[in-house]
């Protein structure tokens, strides 16, 4: 056992405080072996036909206080409570979906099973069979009349009243804090409904799911930085993907004509409030489509998804979301037009001269303006809102403006002071996407890190005729990030990256 495991910390609960959590497991490990010789029905291998303790709180709403029936049902879940004395005793019992009281009495299970179920620590997991009633005091709970021992707790749950006090507990050690707070619990449900209504809207619109691959000899599809692996049958490096597009547009070319994929992708960049390593980014492509209608179509999905949690904030998802220009958000915000001054030594000069802060390193002319943005523009957007059309510089897979020169028809969409998602009218003339590729490694070769690869398999997919089509980047964990309320990233993912 390591050093670590042995401290109690704040997050155990008063038992183990008071007498120390090394001793504490040495008790509750001799009563799991005791239990395993003198009780043969205990720790089964299932516990077939137990219902949602949720369900069963429903049935019984119309039972008056006292009231009590015949109806048998079977539960299982955690011991989080335990009250009483003499021949009654009651107990608390959660499962994913809610807390049931347990009325236990020494003359119904006799004096043994009695003692047995009265003696089981805070942790436990037990399934229980008995009848529905409600008590004099009016809670729906179910009289045991029989029980299982399904699991024991060597350790005990974090403490009732305070749950995990310690954020990085929290995410380090999540199913501590699944175990203690229900809020947590219904976090992460509603999470799993908003993955639903995006993969049931996309489906319902005629979309097909396809998976494309994770390890990839090339990147792209994104500036960012990748994680790089080596695989050694080939003997050669791959990427972990920092996006889907580029595949998914190369179905686009082969006639799937509307794809999408929901899945991780991996960008090797700093942590914050909302950047993970490892992230969840729904994608979708469709051809004859341009970046209008992907915007009806952001929309239309992000209010399926609010709705499928019941969303009340107070944000509006209603349609349509306000818009703005790119050129024109960052001279509101800051007084610079960035298109007056071609070349980063001319837009750094103008940014010095607003008393602006000044990235530390030094950027290309098209990171310098994205930067404006992030820092003065995008804490503003607190509705949701659409920043339409980027200079080219930014955005070397969207196609050129059909009416103004030098930027391009895409839109990035935030909310909440974040961006979420990302679109383009889709670049499918093979010449200029080649031109485009040619300049970012021009940038590259000046130190740009987050450059754009030149994909030439990418680059023949497109003359193959590409339709024209409009494609979407949704980040999942955003999303969820807005509907449920949450401020960091870290607290809709799981399990985070961490520091040591």
């Amino acid at each position: 056992m390591s050093g670590s495991e042995q401290r109690p910390t704040s997050q155990e609960s008063g038992e183990s405080r008071k007498h120390g959590l090394n001793e504490l497991i040495a008790e509750r490990r001799a009563k799991g072996t005791r239990l395993r010789e003198s009780d043969d029905s205990a720790f089964p291998y299932s516990f077939a036909g137990s219902e949602p303790i949720a369900e069963i709180l429903s049935s019984y709403e119309h039972l008056a206080p006292g009231d009590e029936t015949d109806e048998r049902h079977r539960v299982a879940g955690r011991i989080a409570a335990r009250r009483g004395a003499g021949k009654t005793a009651f107990m608390d019992l959660v499962d994913r979906t809610g807390k049931l009281q347990l009325h236990a009495r020494v003359d119904v299970l006799g004096p043994e099973r009695f003692e047995l179920l009265t003696t089981l620590d805070l942790g436990d997991l037990i399934g229980v069979e008995g009848c529905a009633i409600r008590s004099r005091h009016g809670e729906v709970s179910l009289r045991v009349e029989s029980f299982q021992i399904l699991a024991k707790a060597l350790r005990p749950p974090p403490d009732k009243h305070h749950g995990l006090s310690d954020v990085e507990t929290r995410y380090r050690r999540r199913e501590l804090d699944l175990i203690a707070s229900v809020d947590t619990r219904k976090l992460f449900v509603d999470r799993a409904r908003i993955i639903s209504a995006v993969r049931d809207y996309l489906n319902a619109h005629g979309f097909v799911e396809v998976e494309t691959p994770v390890l990839q000899p090339l990147y792209g599809g994104a500036l960012a930085r990748p994680f790089t692996t080596h695989h050694n049958a080939l003997d050669r490096d791959l990427y972990l993907r920092i996006a889907t597009e580029l595949y998914l547009k190369r179905l686009i070319v082969g006639g799937l004509e509307r794809v999408y994929e929901l899945g991780k992708d991996f960008r090797n960049e700093g942590l914050s409030h909302k950047h993970n390593p490892e992230f969840t980014m729904v994608e979708w492509y469709e051809a004859y489509a341009d970046y209008d209608d992907e915007a009806a179509r952001l929309e239309a999905l992000v209010r399926d998804a609010a709705a499928a949690i019941d969303y009340s904030g107070e944000l509006d998802f209603s349609s349509p979301w306000a818009r703005v220009g790119f050129v024109e958000a960052i001279e509101q915000h800051t007084g610079i037009d960035v298109m007056a001054h071609a070349g980063a030594d001319a837009l750094a000069a103008a940014i010095v001269e607003r008393g602006l802060a000044m990235p530390t390193e030094d950027l290309s002319w098209s990171a310098l303006a994205d930067d404006l943005l992030s820092k003065y523009v995008e804490p503003h957007l607190r509705q949701p809102t659409f920043v339409l059309d980027y200079p080219m510089e930014i955005s070397p897979l969207a196609r050129e403006h059909r009416s103004k020169p030098g930027l391009v028809e895409r839109w990035e969409a935030f909310a909440g002071g974040m961006e979420i998602a990302n679109a383009f009218s889709e670049l499918i003339d093979p010449d200029v996407q080649r031109e485009r590729f040619a300049a970012q490694q021009r940038l590259a070769s000046l130190g740009e890190e987050d450059a754009q690869p030149y994909d030439e398999l990418f680059v023949q997919a497109l003359e193959q005729g590409m339709p024209p089509a409009g494609g979407v980047g949704l980040g999942i964990d955003r999303l969820v990030m807005l509907l449920t309320g949450r401020d960091s990233i870290r607290e809709v993912v799981l399990f985070p990256a961490m520091r040591d």
